[in-house]
């Protein structure tokens, strides 16, 4: 039975890849997922799978070389697949040698780890459209330059650059793709589209009652993404893993929608008719026919530097490895929504 390694699994991708692969039909896999010792860890992301036969929680630490070493030399994993990241864009401006101590020379120490006690391994480092930054075209392929405009996108992007040294240098199976943003039903909080679903939630639980709500408040809704589900992403990237040869492709919906749109198709999937009015500054959503505001903006969640427009090509991931994302843009933000109404009104999610 082939042993997988994965990273960040109290994370939404390490949670997805787990589950997938655990349960795997086809495939008998024996799943370690790694996560850090800490006393306040949520294992709400794997608590459909934490007792499953072929799944183990074992503790690890990107920022601890003896922790990385020691799992690696023990299980001999057979793939090792890095989702553990400090990845809220926002926050690695007060916490930058933090990230890069995670994002960047976490990386190194897993690559030291497999080079050192299991070369056979074969390694995945997740990347971020975030290292595309100003973009010079759309849509943004795998030969797009780097330019990250913030802290989080400059580690990814320096990290897709070691892989590279350690592929050609020591002949390693390693990769680093590209994936566009990807949120879902175990997306955390500090994320924007996470931050949406849930506030729309609550304002739908609260005007059903006809109680107060804290409106909803955002920084720059006109920019751009290219959203697609993580449940579809991991598919991906197990298929990477399973090329003969390691090549690196784009992960994308090949589409791309503004945040202004992704509030709009929150509050209709809540079945909350509304519409945006205003200009700049003073854009607001109000409820339909009524001077009722739901969502607002706010100088306060602009960042130092924008990112206007991101929009994936992964057609090369489509034709070479045959991915097929299933989950479209109007059924990801539905499947949140539906799933934060049945967390806020107490009742089990998903």
């Amino acid at each position: 039975m082939k042993k997988v390694l994965i990273t960040g699994i109290l994370g939404q991708d390490g949670a997805n890849m787990a589950e997938y692969l655990a349960t795997k039909d086809d495939e008998r896999l024996e799943v370690y997922g790694m996560m850090r010792r800490t006393s306040n860890a949520n294992f709400s992301n794997i608590s459909e799978i934490k007792e499953h036969k072929n799944f183990h929680v074992v503790q690890g630490d990107l920022t601890d070389e003896i922790s990385i070493n020691k799992l690696v030399d023990e299980i001999k994993p057979d793939y090792f697949i890095n989702f553990a990241a400090n990845s809220f864009v926002g926050c690695s401006w007060d916490m930058p040698l933090q990230v890069f101590d995670v994002n960047t020379l976490g990386v190194i120490r897993c690559l030291e780890a497999i080079r050192k006690f299991q070369p056979e391994c074969r390694f995945y480092s997740a990347g971020s459209s975030e290292e595309l930054g100003d973009v010079d075209y759309s849509p943004q392929d795998i030969k797009h330059p780097i330019k990250p405009r913030s802290p989080y996108g400059a580690s990814k992007a320096a990290a897709r650059h070691i892989v590279k040294v350690y592929r050609e240098s020591y002949g390693l199976f390693a990769i680093h793709s590209i994936l566009f943003n990807h949120e879902g039903i175990r997306r955390g909080e500090e994320f924007v589209t996470r931050k949406i679903t849930k506030a729309v939630a609550r304002i739908k639980l609260a005007l059903d009652i006809g109680a107060d709500f804290e409106v909803l408040k955002l920084g720059n809704i006109h920019s751009k993404r290219d959203w697609s589900d993580s449940e579809d992403f991991v598919k991906g990237v197990w298929l990477m893993l399973n090329q003969d040869e390691p090549k690196e492709y784009v992960l994308s919906s090949n589409e791309t929608y503004s945040v202004k749109r992704f509030v709009s198709e929150a509050f209709s999937a809540a079945g909350i008719p509304g519409l945006w009015s205003g200009e700049g500054m003073d854009e607001k959503f109000r409820l339909f026919q009524e001077n009722t505001v739901l969502a607002e903006i706010s100088e306060e969640f602009y960042r130092p530097a924008e990112v206007d427009l991101l929009y994936g090509d992964s057609n090369p991931a489509r034709e070479e490895l045959g991915w097929t994302p299933e989950i479209s843009f109007d059924k990801l933000v539905s499947r949140m929504v539906k799933n934060d109404l049945r967390l806020e009104s107490g009742k089990s999610p998903r």
